[in-house]
Parts: structure tokens; C-alpha cells; sequence
């Protein structure tokens, strides 16, 4: 059992769809069916009904669950013979199977993409072979490596909430790797960790397996995989990780509807292990194991062939997807989640006093973003006039600050009793206006520096 394990956890580390004989084990979800760079060819009435046939094949002899197979063809084998699918664009006609497949199986792993370079790539390989195919393996190498392997965006937002977007979860054996250890590395030196999935449609699972060994205990089980007709087959956590865990840091996850597949497998080990809190909308409900398959003139198939088994829930998120702990707008999730993270290191004993005062300076303008204060003209208008040297003016409904060379940055409102932002320092700097005197202050100081007014 150990060599059969191992086999299927090197499958697991090939990116995406490899396939023909035997599909790696994978949760991706579609992605939007477009045009490539390839002309797409002129469908033909014969080659509609030559792929409608092969697809029927490959899912009577492939899909995981047999009981669905008569409804799936009798829908494709109508869409066929009643019109449905008679167009001449190969795009078009994925399009409309895809909408079949769907509806039939309920199941969102079962699509057609038109990409002829994949097909091409695919159709090469032997029937039946289990070797790796090289030119399918270079096309998805290739992407990754342009997408820095799915780790899109690192960013460090105030109060060292380090923010990691996964934008597809990428993998290539031997480079994969080293690209999420230096993202490991950068979330470790955070206060607090946002991992964003929102529109992540999945991918391989040996980068779930990698991301999530950095939250659990090594050698802890994650999901088991079934397979009919074949011995179940264990996914568990690495043991090393060049980069260490990443315990004791509050999490956050972002999630919305394009969150699918393999993106949705690791917000439900996030639910099911009580690893941190999500945030956002539920999942797309993608939870099958899915493999690709050729289909002539230059279609790829996915169909699932597996489904995930969880050692908590005993189940899956397969139709219902993976509900957030706190909901919220996707426009709104990401402040969302750094309020929550920011609150969560203000509740923290014995805290470092300058950690503390960078996570309240982060927090004001946090909940004004999500609370934008409402103040009249009537109450930001007197407030306009000279502060020393410096100067305050009122001008097209709003306060503008203006600098010593002349300058001028409109102040933004971050609390109702006076406090500002000021545009273009990317809230390191702020002015509090109370009246009869200006406090200005960087958020590297103590104390702010206060000036008397001296007219208006």
C-alpha cells in the first residue's frame, strides 16, 4: 500500500491535467471556455456527432458515479439529434455541451473547453500509457511559471497583516515548491495571515497539500480519495517544510462563488480543522476529483473520476460548497477580514506596547473604510484656517491641507471627531483638527506635534 501511495502522491505534485489512462488526481474547476491562439476550426456536422459519441464513452466508462450516466447521455444525445448543438464554432458548441453536462450530472467538475494546443499535446500520448506526457506537462509548466505558480500578490497591509492571493493553485514537481517556501517565509513574519481565494477555481491538490502542511501538524490526514474499483488512497501533511508552520498567527480566508474545486478543498480542511475564520460567500460546491481527455478536433473533456472523503465531517463540500464564518460583500471581505485579524491582536495579553499602537492606527482607518464617517459642510468648514505655518482650506465640499511648498492633499474623514487621513501618504500621516488647534502625527511616533491656530 505504501508504493501505491506514493505513486499517487507523485501524480498529485504533475500541475493539472495529466491524463489520458490515468488523470492525476485533481479538484480544478472550469475555466472560461475562450479562444486560443490557434484558429479555431470550422465544426462539421460529423466531427459534432463523432465528439457527442466519445464523450458518452469516456463518461460511461470513467465517471465516479454510475448512477447519473443514462440521464448525462440522454441529455447529449438530445442536445444533439434536436439541434441544440449545431453551430460551426468549436467555442460555441463547448459552451452549450458544457451547459448539458452540467445540468445533467450536477456536478461542476463536467465541462468541454475548446483548447487545441492541450488536445494536440493529449492526443499524442500512447492509448493506455501511464507515462508522463512531456508536451502537456511543458504547456502547464509554462503557465505556472508566468503565474509565479498561482501566488499572485503579496502584500503587507497595516498593522503586519501579511496578505497572501492565490489566484489557482499551480503545481510543477521540483519548482512549485520553492515559490510557496519564499511565500511561507513572507507570511511567517506576519502579526496575522489573509490567504485570498476569491475566483481561485482550483487546481492540483499537491499545492493544497503543501499550503496546508504549513497550518497542521506533520503527517496529520487531510482527505482520503475513493475511487471505484480501486484501494482508497491517503493524502496526509508533510513532515518538512523548508520554511517552518505557521501556527499562532489568527488566519483569515477569503472565499466568494468563483471559489471552486481544489481552492474549496482548502477552505473546508480551514472549517473541518478549525484552522482560522472565512470570510466572504460560499463556495461554487466543487468537491469531485477530475481528469481531462481528448476529444477531437481539439476539445478537452473533465469529468470527475474520484471523490474526496474528509476525516472530520466524513464528507465533502460537493453541492453545497463551503459556507464563510462571517459573510460579506466581495468588494468588502478583504477590510473584512484585516479588522477581524486587527481586533483579534488588540485582545491579545501582554502585547508589545508599539505592536499595539500599530494595530490601533491600522484599525481606525480600517473601520472607516468599512463605516465611512458622514460629516456636514456645516462641521468640516470651520475648521478650515491657518495652523502656524501650515494651512488648512476648504474648497469643492472638502478640506485640503496644504504643505509648506504650496501643495495640496484632501483630507479624509476618519472619525467623526475630527481625525483625518491625508491623500497621497498612504495613511502614515494624519491630522486631527479640533478646532482652535491641528495635531499632526506619523505613524512611527509617540505623541503627536500640536499647533495652535492663528487664523482663519
Amino acid at each position: 500500500m505504501k508504493g501505491v501511495i506514493s505513486m499517487f502522491l507523485r501524480s498529485l505534485a504533475i500541475s493539472l491535467p495529466v491524463l489520458i489512462s490515468q488523470p492525476a488526481t485533481a479538484q480544478r474547476a472550469a475555466p472560461v471556455t475562450a479562444a486560443r491562439a490557434e484558429a479555431p476550426v470550422v465544426l462539421t456536422a460529423p466531427q459534432r456527432a463523432a465528439a457527442i459519441a466519445d464523450i458518452v464513452k469516456v463518461i460511461t466508462e470513467r465517471y465516479v458515479f454510475p448512477d447519473r450516466v443514462a440521464a448525462i447521455a440522454a441529455q447529449l444525445t438530445d442536445g444533439l439529434t434536436s439541434g441544440r448543438y449545431e453551430t460551426d464554432s468549436p467555442i460555441v458548441f463547448a459552451e452549450r455541451v458544457t451547459a448539458d453536462l452540467r445540468s445533467s450530472s450536477r456536478d461542476r467538475h463536467m465541462y468541454l473547453n475548446y483548447a487545441p494546443g492541450e488536445f494536440a499535446a493529449a492526443a499524442a500520448a500512447p492509448a493506455g500509457s501511464d507515462a508522463p506526457n512531456p508536451a502537456l506537462d511543458a504547456i502547464w509548466a509554462r503557465q505556472a511559471r508566468r503565474a509565479n505558480h498561482g501566488l499572485e500578490e503579496m502584500r503587507i497591509l497595516p498593522g503586519n497583516v501579511r496578505y497572501l492571493r492565490i489566484s489557482g493553485f499551480q503545481w510543477v514537481e521540483d519548482r512549485s515548491g520553492a515559490a510557496y517556501d519564499a511565500a511561507m517565509r513572507f507570511l511567517g513574519e506576519g502579526d496575522a495571515i489573509v490567504i485570498d481565494l476569491r475566483g481561485n477555481g482550483g487546481g492540483s491538490h499537491a499545492a493544497v497539500r503543501y499550503l496546508l502542511s504549513h497550518f497542521l501538524p506533520g503527517d496529520t490526514l487531510d482527505m482520503t480519495f475513493l475511487q471505484a474499483g480501486k484501494e482508497p488512497v491517503q493524502s496526509r501533511t508533510l513532515e518538512y517544510l523548508p520554511a517552518g508552520r505557521l501556527s499562532g498567527r489568527p488566519l483569515y480566508v477569503l472565499i466568494d462563488n468563483g471559489t471552486g474545486s481544489a481552492a474549496e478543498a482548502f477552505a473546508y480542511d480551514v472549517r473541518q480543522f478549525r484552522l482560522g475564520t472565512l470570510v466572504g460567500a460560499t463556495t461554487a460546491g466543487a468537491a469531485n476529483n477530475n481528469g481531462f481527455y481528448p476529444i477531437a478536433p481539439g476539445f478537452m473533456l473533465s469529468y470527475s473520476f474520484g471523490t474526496p472523503l474528509h476525516p472530520v465531517s466524513k464528507s465533502n463540500w460537493e453541492a453545497v460548497g463551503v459556507a464563510p464564518d462571517v459573510v460579506s460583500d466581495a468588494d468588502r471581505a478583504l477590510d473584512v477580514a484585516q479588522s477581524l485579524a486587527l481586533t483579534a491582536l488588540l485582545d491579545r495579553a501582554g502585547a508589545d506596547a508599539g505592536d499595539v499602537a500599530d494595530w490601533n492606527w491600522a484599525r481606525i482607518a480600517v473601520a472607516a473604510r468599512l463605516s465611512p464617517p458622514r460629516l456636514p459642510a456645516a462641521t468640516l468648514r470651520p475648521l478650515a484656517g491657518r495652523y502656524g505655518v501650515l494651512q488648512v482650506v476648504w474648497r469643492d465640499g472638502a478640506l485640503f491641507y496644504v504643505r509648506r511648498s504650496g501643495q495640496q492633499a484632501r483630507l479624509i474623514p476618519l472619525t467623526t471627531d475630527g481625525l483625518f487621513a491625508v491623500e497621497g501618504f498612504n495613511d502614515h500621516f494624519r491630522i486631527r483638527l479640533t478646532g482652535d488647534a491641528m495635531e499632526t502625527q506619523w505613524n512611527d511616533e509617540p505623541m503627536p506635534t500640536r499647533v495652535s491656530r492663528t487664523g482663519s
